[in-house]
């Protein structure tokens, strides 16, 4: 039990960039489009959501602003006129959304919720029960964002990480382990009375999946970056982040 299973095979080669240039495909290529779009709206929703909330928005207009701006997105199929030179991907994001608001919106080309284009089901989501858990703080919009960003990037790993557990049958060894990711861990000695190990084996178990962890961090911040050379500054901004929240 004091071995972490191996990482199951997976080629990085798409990230949210190359998502965005498949969203730019012809006629052919239109389901795809469609998929690659709904991958990065399930991956961004909310860092979009909490950004508008935090810039004054009610959670209505929020929605509202949200989904049209998803919806834009997805009519024009998508981000027409990014380019991956232009860095991180959540930074591109976040300046789209900055120029919707400064211009779609005052010229009143809002989708309503409930609109012909059902980007996301809000009731499903219900994104105000996830904003109502954050401490009420004065903070810039773009942090809220960041730390959101940071937070979905994060489930994402911790996410597949238990789906590699699992896949070898070891989820309640992950399960007794992940508080460690998170800087909760219980006692050493509670631990191995837990799993029937010596206190060596869990130390060596936990050191496995923190690393593990750390190599999907990684993997997920590379989707996210257009050069290899910015995987590690954009990790130190998501540890920052996270230090600060």
């Amino acid at each position: 039990m004091t071995e972490t299973p191996a990482p199951n095979p997976r080629e990085f080669n798409t990230t949210h960039w190359t998502l965005v240039g498949v969203a730019q495909a012809d006629d052919a290529s239109r389901t795809a489009a469609r998929e690659a779009l709904d991958a990065l709206c399930r991956a961004y929703w909310y860092p979009l959501y909490a950004f508008v909330r935090s810039r004054g928005h009610d959670a209505f207009e929020a929605q509202d602003l949200t989904q049209s701006f998803l919806a834009q997105f997805i009519r024009q199929e998508g981000f027409a006129t990014a380019d991956r030179a232009r860095g991180r991907f959540r930074s591109y994001l976040l300046g789209a959304m900055k120029h919707f608001l400064a211009n779609e919106w005052h010229r009143g080309h809002r989708l309503k919720r409930g609109g012909d284009v059902a980007v996301l089901e809000w009731d499903a989501l219900d994104p105000e029960a996830r904003y109502a858990l954050e401490a009420p703080r004065a903070e810039n919009p773009e942090t809220a964002y960041d730390r959101e960003w940071a937070r979905e990037l994060t489930d994402r790993a911790i996410t597949r990480l238990r789906e590699e557990f699992t896949a070898a049958g070891k989820e309640a060894l992950f399960e007794t382990l992940k508080p460690s990711l998170t800087g909760s861990e219980p006692s050493r000695a509670e631990t191995a009375a837990q799993l029937g190990l010596s206190e060596g084996a869990v130390k060596v178990a936990v050191h496995r999946l923190r690393q593990r962890y750390r190599e999907l961090v990684r993997q997920e911040v590379a989707e996210t970056v257009n050069h290899p050379s910015e995987i590690d500054e954009e990790m130190r901004h998501l540890v920052g982040v996270l230090r600060e929240k």
